[in-house]
């Protein structure tokens, strides 16, 4: 019987310590971009990806937001010659419900005044996190 209540102490002992452990997960951060322009009836979206290293913070936002957009500006500006988009980014740690959006803003330009959504492919674009 003294076995038995050492063995249950210890065992609460983990479950009690385990219980704080998961508590701080690190839980992944997802996110698309869109550019857009008045001057060019082409859209251009990234597909979904994980951003590295990078948690939300206490009001639900991605910190430096503006970096992420401002990457794709100067992809689209530099690498693609592409000047004058607007770029926005989208982000969410549920894969699910950004794909959802995802899907509703492309729908919306589909629907559009003859406009053409066009990919960009990881291989040629990716948010990389930025330098502190």
């Amino acid at each position: 019987m003294k076995h038995l209540r050492i063995i249950f102490a210890v065992a609460m002992a983990f479950m009690f310590c385990s219980a704080f452990t998961l508590k701080n997960k690190e839980r992944q951060v997802y996110a698309f971009g869109i550019a857009a322009s008045f001057n060019d009836s082409v859209v251009y979206c990234t597909e979904i990806q994980v951003l590295d290293s990078v948690e939300l913070d206490k009001n639900g936002f991605l910190p430096k937001r503006e970096l992420y957009t401002y990457q794709l500006k100067n992809h689209l500006e530099y690498e693609m010659k592409k000047p004058d988009y607007t770029c926005m980014i989208y982000f969410s740690e549920s894969k699910g419900k950004l794909e959802k959006e995802a899907a509703k803003v492309k729908g919306k330009y589909k629907k559009g005044n003859g406009q053409i959504l066009q990919t960009v492919s990881p291989a040629e674009f990716t948010f990389k996190k930025p330098q502190e």
